[in-house]
């Protein structure tokens, strides 16, 4: 019998809310990217919880269709918002429109983002800028402009950041996203000690391989299809992440469930980053019969070491 098959069948997912119907009512909510992927799930989420929710992105038309789609499944308002997270002037008018139709977003998720895999040797100056202004620029933006405004208003609210688990030791063939996303969660760690006192929480969400289907992600990341595979042989639960899974996680930390939690962040990676750690760990790919065979070895060569 082989050992080396790890039994997705023992983590299965579950695709309802973890947190109490009506968790959000009254709130209004804010998801950039909000329009595919991961950013349409936690909108979704949001949504079915009771808040009203502003998907934000640069395709109005994409937008426009998930709008429809998350208002009809979840009964909340889902305003369709365009705007490009890296002009400060963009975030202003996508602002004022949802603050304006909604009222002024306390739960705010930074998911846009940009990636691609590429030698870093290959990139022009362009492709590295244009990264860094999408992941960590975006961020800036739409954390100030909101914050400038929940602060003046007296209000609490919580962000949070969508950052990436190579943040912690970076990875090659990502680097701009990968320096990008680890300021990003320096950000929220400093902005947490510096806007606790005005009822402001800001936290990070560090997902590993997340299967969603509309994701563009996994096109620029995985042009040959291979990765999944790759990444699965990485993953000791056996499967990938799925959407609802970032969503019911996502809405716990922006909830008042995680009222004494700032400052942090949270992985959900199927234990990715613990197996690629651990020298010996690609030893689970290692069968019965193969280790039958190595423990023999082994006292072999014990007893040739003894005469």
């Amino acid at each position: 019998m082989s050992d080396t098959k790890p039994h997705a069948k023992h983590f299965p997912i579950k695709k309802t809310p973890m947190l109490p119907k009506g968790t959000f009512s009254g709130r209004t909510a804010l998801v950039t990217g909000g329009g595919t992927g991961l950013g349409k799930g936690m909108a979704l989420m949001l949504g079915t919880l009771g808040a009203s929710v502003a998907i934000m992105g640069r395709r109005q038309n994409v937008l426009e269709k998930t709008a429809a789609e998350l208002a009809s499944q979840s009964g909340s308002k889902i305003l369709a918002c365009s705007g490009d997270v890296r002009d400060p002037s963009a975030v202003k008018a996508a602002v004022d429109k949802i603050e304006k139709e909604l009222g002024l977003p306390t739960l705010i998720v930074n998911n846009a983002a940009g990636n691609f895999i590429s030698p870093t040797e290959r990139l022009s100056p362009n492709a590295v800028k244009t990264i860094i202004d999408i992941v960590l620029g975006g961020t800036v933006n739409i954390t100030m402009d909101i914050a400038k405004r929940l602060i003046a208003a007296q209000k609490s609210a919580s962000f949070l950041s969508i950052t990436t688990t190579y943040c912690y030791r970076g990875s090659g063939f990502v680097v701009p996203s990968a320096s990008a996303k680890a300021g990003v969660e320096n950000m929220m760690r400093s902005l947490a000690s510096e806007w606790g006192r005005y009822g402001i929480r800001l936290n990070c969400l560090s997902p590993g391989p997340i299967w969603a289907e509309d994701s563009g992600a996994w096109g620029r990341l995985d042009p040959t299809g291979k990765f999944k595979k790759l990444a699965l042989d990485k993953l000791p639960i056996g499967r990938c992440g799925d959407p609802h899974e970032i969503a019911n996680l996502a809405t716990y930390i922006l909830s008042d469930y995680a009222s004494f939690m700032t400052g942090e962040t949270v992985l959900l990676d199927g234990g990715e980053l613990c197996y690629g750690a651990g020298e010996f760990n690609f030893l689970t790919h290692v069968t019965n019969e193969q280790w039958d065979q190595m423990e023999k070895m082994i006292r072999d060569t014990n007893k040739k070491s003894k005469k």
